[in-house]
Parts: C-alpha cells; structure tokens; sequence
C-alpha cells in the first residue's frame, strides 16, 4: 500500500503527515477532531505548552471515545441490525486511530523544536 504525505494545520502549526492511499479522508477527519480539542484546552486559558495542551486533548478524546463504547455495550439487545453493525464497526478501531494518531502528533511535536 503506498502512502501519500499531507500538510494539515493544528492549532495553527503546519505537520506534514503520512498517509496510506485512501486514507486521507479519514486522517483530515481526525486532525479536525484534534485540532478542535486542542484549540478548546488552549482556548480554555490554563495551559500555554503545546505538548500539555496535546496530552490533555488526547486525554479528552480518549475518555470521549470510552465513554461512547461504554454507550454501545450498553445498548438494547433489541436495537436494529444496521446499528449493531455500526457500533461493531466503530468501537475497536477508534482507539486504534487515536493512538496512530498520537503517535504521529508525539513525532510532530518532537520534531517541532518551537514548542510553546
């Protein structure tokens, strides 16, 4: 599988990340997801370091990601087939792509020797 390379913005810092082929709606989904988080602990005025602010999101993402998994195993037994075929698709891989992701952002940042 080859991969591509994409520049994309979080919190107004441009990464250039890699990306599989196919793939790239799916990187530019949760680049928005991060940069959103991050912008909001940022926003929320508390922490100034960028790696503080990115572990802190990270951490918000992943507690928002556990808690809807807890959400679809608690669902009824009786719900539809079209929606336990979605929450089966969903739940394992999302942690997955949260930690890629991080990974990325955490070379991203080790690289980036203008941390805040």
């Amino acid at each position: 599988m080859s991969h591509q390379q994409i520049e994309v913005q979080i919190m107004g810092q441009s990464y250039l990340l890699g990306c599989p082929e196919g793939g790239q709606a799916q990187l530019l989904a949760a680049v928005d997801k991060v940069d959103q988080a991050m912008c909001k602990v940022r926003d929320a005025g508390k922490i100034k370091a960028r790696d503080r602010i990115a572990v802190l999101a990270a951490l918000n993402l992943a507690f928002e990601n556990v808690n809807a998994e807890d959400d679809t195993e608690a669902a009824p037994a009786n719900s539809s087939a079209a929606t336990a075929l979605n929450q089966d698709a969903v739940a394992p891989s999302e942690l997955q792509r949260l930690d890629q992701l991080l990974k990325k952002l955490d070379q991203a940042l080790q690289q980036d020797g203008q941390l805040i």
